[in-house]
């Protein structure tokens, strides 16, 4: 497995989508740097949580869009945080919440396929039950993070109990739409490394 996703990611871009999401994952990681010297540890740990997802999406062998969009959606997540968007904008979160958990149950979907932890079926229901519930589990284990934050980091992080449910709840219709998407149309370039 770990040689395809070095093959994966060591693969050239071909198409302009394929440029596009290198060159934005290239900001991210551009952009962390800035902020790692420039900005408080706290928004530069909250950017630093982007890497693993941008480079995580190239690895897999995700298509163009597909990987294009994960990596714009987890960067606007945690910008939305840095620049205050989420206190700015009313609802702003729960779109947020939604689109990210589902791009990211999305993701998962392919790691746990590549590494044999789902079966592949063929049924169209798996991808659909299993986004599902990792998109789920991704907006348990994200609101947990948050309260640490709160508790232990800062008190500025907006933690409350109806804040905590909405968010999961928006994950999980995100998560859901995700796994239709993915029961009907490809995630990964059909010349990936096989994982």
């Amino acid at each position: 497995m770990i040689a395809a996703l070095y093959a994966n990611l060591r693969r050239p871009p071909r198409t302009p989508s394929e440029w596009a999401a290198d060159a934005v994952r290239a900001a991210a990681i551009v952009g962390f740097v800035v902020a790692a010297v420039t900005l408080p540890a706290t928004d530069a740990a909250v950017l630093s949580m982007t890497l693993p997802a941008v480079m995580l999406a190239r690895m897999l062998g995700l298509r163009a869009g597909f990987d294009l969009a994960t990596c714009l959606t987890v960067i606007v997540a945690a910008g939305s945080n840095v620049i205050d968007l989420y206190r700015a904008w009313t609802g702003w979160d729960l779109v947020v919440h939604a689109v990210c958990t589902g791009v990211l149950a999305a993701v998962a979907l392919v790691l746990l396929d590549d590494t044999g932890v789902i079966a592949r079926t063929g049924r169209r229901r798996t991808p659909i039950v299993v986004a599902t519930g990792a998109g789920l589990a991704l907006s348990a284990v994200w609101e947990m993070v948050e309260w640490f934050g709160y508790r232990f980091i800062t008190d500025s992080i907006f933690v409350t109990y109806d804040d905590t449910i909405g968010d999961m709840v928006a994950g999980g219709i995100g998560a859901l739409v995700a796994g239709i998407l993915a029961s009907r149309l490809p995630l990964t370039r059909g010349d990936r490394a096989a994982v």
